[in-house]
């Protein structure tokens, strides 16, 4: 692998070097650049051709080359002939012009290594194209190597050089005398021309009617680049030293013989030999056999064969080969026509370029592209032959591929794109791309398509002529597909709309709506709903066509998976617009039925996503409602277990919320109740019901406002004093009686009074001793005309529904609880502040029935001397101190005769503060019957 890149490195540093030595310091390196060796020509291929540009234009040409290294083997006066010879043959191929010979750009200069003279782009030579790779880089270019002769090229390229030869003899008065394959250059278009003019022989009168042409002696000793090649030389030149334009005609003879074999020619001559090998093919010619012209096409055998004639007068000239039905081929006279061209008029080249189309697709692709499209691009320049050239133009980008195209063609189209001058031709030009619009946008790439061939279209749409603009709304739907969104939704689309909106003509108005229906499946679904469903209700026209031109782009994003209108565009701007549209007096039975049917579809729709949306809704809403209830059932639940936990663990107790009653073990401590979810019945559920209806409405009241008070000192020490308090009432009773009444038995058991007397909380036992203390002390409270708050704590006042400090909330009444006899205590505690302490004294008796059967009252005195109290005594003895300390008896073990051990309906005075001696037995009685009821 090292070897072969290493020799290939050789190789091109070797060319590059060849090329460097051979043309540095060349007066011809001062105007061109010298690129890479193409191809070899002239006599003997003697010349390296490269190809190049013109430093000042960038021109194309191509450099021919004669590195002088080449004769270094020749003595010295041998090399001087050979350039003599060379030289002879450029100035004289730069003396004439014509469009079948060479035509030199810059003219022969010579320097110490090189001879370089600068010519047409040319390809190669007839003879490399044959095979013959002399002088040649190494490797032979692949072009030169896989390139075949077409039969129209063969046809033309022969048609050429026999036109050249009939300028040289006829205008000219010349003959060439060495004309063979590498003195024919194939030019970059493919054209044939001649050259090597190192041994013409020009006429000595030209002048004369009659010419004569002086022909040198054959000398063998001269070397061979001096001495035109014998294989194409005519007998008489060798045998009888003799030349005339015939002579030229035998080697255009052997010249066809050579394309159609390949290179090879009639007969082979030996060099050393000459005259023996002329005399052994006089013989030959005079005897020719069929086999050497059997590979020449039929129609043209027989006139190579009289040009190898070995009498000249019998051989055709070079006018006459030129009207041979040979060259009459269709291909070969559509290829000379464009090579004259530049000679017809406007007329000329219409006729003819009209009918063009039908003869490019008989043309190989190569011979179109090489040949043809050069000249056709080149009429771009005229503005009125535009119309006729570009349907040729565009037939030809057809066949190339999207390189060939982009690099070929694309250039050139450029300023048609633009072209808006003269107005017909413009029209057309617009009508011609428009129907080729498919292939432009295939192989054009996408910054051209967005910047040439997008503002044609829309310069279309906007054209004047109605005939364009139909094309044009036609066209589009073919290569929507390839147009970019951007440029759709920006640009093409707002076209198609103004021209629907704006034009006159109702078959551009049709056109427009047929052509939004066939691209709306390249929109998304909301730039239909945003710009195309509002567009169609801005249409003025009501013409039956118009009408069924709306309801298709309807029922188009109506049924497009893509699109699909929602059910809030159908009900609020689609129906609402079709519905007055299906009643047009225009429409027939037909049209009518079209409408109806989509109409109808549309509200099917309709009412199947909205009943499915709202039963769905139904369902979850019906879920929610019953996961809320029993979500309500297991809080309410829940709340009161929590309630009963809390009251627990705060008060030892265990009390059923339904029933009200308390659940004692028989060791006297209450059950913990399980934390799991209770199973109600329907009538705990009304209860519960009941209870909730009954918090509420406590809740919606306006809570009091308590008087501020001193706090009350702490007590060390509780005391059961709910004996004590009953046993103090029936002594204040016994106060105000007349007689002697017996003394209580007793109270009747708590289990027997469930509510607790009506108290929904339980009460304080210190507490509820500072009430009766404060109710009985006449500076801080009771009076009989009512009851003065006085100084108190606002957390024992409870008018204002408040708890003593580190209390709970007062939980609701139980329902069961019974309330008879309570009938003012039981009122809200709104109603209790206005009403319980205004009213009048009434008598202890209804007090009495609260706690069992009567019994006999007993006197103060008799009851004091069945148990004295000095709770009482204090009261009793006018002559008593006040009280200074706390009073600090106990009850029933932290438990009070209620079951309690608070309440905040009872406010306890504050034990520091001295308080008087009763004033009377009969003020206190009345005050605690106010307080009572």
């Amino acid at each position: 692998m090292e070897s072969m890149l290493n020799k290939l490195k050789s190789t091109v540093t070797k060319v590059t070097a060849d090329v460097t030595s051979a043309v540095m310091g060349n007066p011809v390196t001062r105007e061109f650049d010298v690129g890479k060796h193409i191809a070899s020509g002239g006599n003997g291929l003697a010349w390296k051709i490269f190809n190049g540009t013109k430093k000042s234009t960038k021109q194309e040409v191509a450099v021919f080359v004669f590195d002088k290294k080449w004769i270094d083997k020749y003595q010295k006066y041998e090399k001087d002939q050979i350039i003599d010879s060379l030289k002879r043959g450029v100035q004289q191929l730069t003396r004439l012009r014509h469009p079948r010979l060479l035509t030199v750009q810059h003219p022969l200069e010579e320097s110490r290594d090189c001879l370089a003279f600068c010519t047409e782009p040319v390809f190669a030579s007839l003879a490399n194209v044959l095979g013959n790779w002399d002088n040649l880089p190494s490797p032979v270019p692949a072009d030169i190597k896989d390139h075949k002769l077409y039969d129209v090229e063969t046809k033309y390229g022969l048609l050429q050089v026999s036109e050249g030869l009939s300028f040289l003899h006829s205008s000219v008065k010349m003959i060439h005398a060495n004309l063979t394959p590498e003195n024919v250059i194939l030019n970059k278009s493919g054209a044939w021309k001649i050259m090597g003019f190192d041994f013409c022989n020009p006429s000595v009168n030209p002048s004369e009617q009659e010419v004569k042409y002086v022909c040198k002696e054959w000398d063998p000793n001269l070397p061979s680049l001096c001495l035109p090649n014998p294989e194409y030389l005519a007998p008489e030149y060798i045998l009888s030293v003799s030349c005339d334009p015939a002579s030229d005609m035998y080697s255009l003879g052997v010249l066809i013989r050579a394309v159609y074999n390949k290179g090879k020619t009639i007969f082979e001559v030996n060099k050393q030999d000459i005259y023996k090998s002329f005399s052994r093919q006089l013989d030959q010619l005079s005897h020719l056999n069929p086999n050497i012209l059997v590979n020449i096409p039929e129609e043209v055998r027989d006139h190579v064969k009289l040009l190898l004639n070995v009498t000249p007068a019998v051989r055709p000239d070079a006018d006459q080969m030129t009207k041979i039905p040979f060259f009459d081929d269709v291909g070969a006279v559509t290829l000379q026509y464009f090579d004259s061209l530049f000679q017809r008029d406007n007329l000329q080249k219409s006729q003819f370029f009209k009918g063009l189309p039908k003869v490019l697709p008989k043309l190989p692709k190569r011979v179109v592209i090489q040949r043809i499209l050069p000249a056709l691009t080149s009429e771009f320049v005229n503005p009125d032959m535009v119309p006729f050239v570009l349907p040729n133009v565009l037939l030809i980008a057809e066949e190339c591929t999207k390189e060939e195209y982009t690099k070929l063609i694309l250039p050139d189209l450029g300023p048609v794109f633009r072209q808006q001058e003269p107005i017909q031709a413009s029209n057309m030009i617009l009508l011609i791309f428009l129907q080729k619009m498919d292939l432009l946008l295939t192989k054009t790439p996408p910054d051209e398509i967005k910047n040439s061939v997008l503002p044609m279209v829309y310069r279309a749409l906007e054209a004047p002529s109605i005939q364009i603009q139909e094309l044009c709304l036609n066209i589009i739907p073919t290569f929507a597909n390839l147009i970019d969104y951007p440029s759709m939704k920006n640009s093409l689309i707002p076209r198609i709309k103004s021209a629907c909106l704006q034009t006159s003509s109702l078959a551009v108005r049709v056109n427009s709506l047929v052509c939004l229906g066939k691209i709306l499946e390249y929109l998304d679904k909301w730039y239909v709903l945003d710009e195309i469903i509002p567009f169609l209700q801005q249409i003025p026209s009501r013409e039956p066509a118009v009408l069924m031109g709306i309801l298709g782009i309807y029922k188009c994003t109506f049924t497009h998976k893509k699109l699909g209108v929602t059910k809030e565009q159908l009900a609020g701007k689609v129906l609402p617009h079709l519905i007055p549209l299906s009643i047009d007096n225009n429409l027939n039975l037909n049209q009518f039925n079209s409408f109806m049917a989509v109409i109808k579809e549309m509200l099917n729709k309709l009412e199947a996503e909205h009943k499915t949306k709202l039963e769905q809704l139904h369902v979850m809403q019906e879920q929610q409602k019953s996961l809320d209830i029993t979500n309500q059932l297991n809080m309410s639940a829940e709340h009161q277990l929590s309630k009963s936990n809390q009251a627990d663990k705060v008060f030892d107790i265990n009390q059923d919320f339904l029933t009200g009653a308390i659940e004692k073990h028989e060791n006297g401590h209450v059950p913990k109740q399980p934390s799991k979810k209770m199973s109600l019945t329907l009538e705990e559920k009304q209860k519960l019901a009941k209870e909730q209806e009954q918090v509420q409405k406590m809740k919606s009241q306006q809570p009091l406002k308590p008087s501020t008070s001193t706090p009350a000192a702490p007590v060390k020490q509780t005391k059961d004093l709910t004996m004590t308090l009953m046993e103090n009432m029936s002594s204040l009773n016994s106060f105000t009686s007349v007689g002697p009444k017996p003394a209580v038995a007793g109270f009747p058991p708590v289990a027997s009074m469930p509510g607790s007397m009506g108290f929904p909380a339980p009460v304080d036992n210190i507490a509820l001793n500072r009430n009766l203390q404060n109710g009985l002390n006449s500076n801080t409270g009771f009076q009989h005309s009512g009851f003065s708050m006085g100084t108190m704590n606002p957390n024992q006042n409870f008018f204002s529904g408040t708890a003593p400090v580190g209390m709970n909330t007062i939980p609701p009444l139980p329902t069961t609880a019974p309330m008879q006899n309570f009938s003012t205590l039981s009122s809200p505690p709104g109603m209790l502040q206005q009403n319980s302490f205004s009213k009048p004294a009434s008598d202890m008796s209804s007090l009495d029935s609260l706690f069992g059967p009567q019994k006999p009252k007993v006197s103060m005195n008799q009851m004091s001397q069945q148990k004295q109290n000095p709770w009482i005594n204090q009261y009793v003895n006018p002559q008593a101190q006040p009280i200074t300390q706390p009073v600090t008896q106990t009850g029933m073990a932290g438990q009070s005769a209620f079951g309690v051990q608070s309440n905040p309906f009872f406010n306890p005075p504050n034990l520091s503060q001295p308080t008087n001696t009763m004033k009377s037995s009969t003020s206190a009685s009345n005050d605690l019957k106010d307080l009572f009821g």
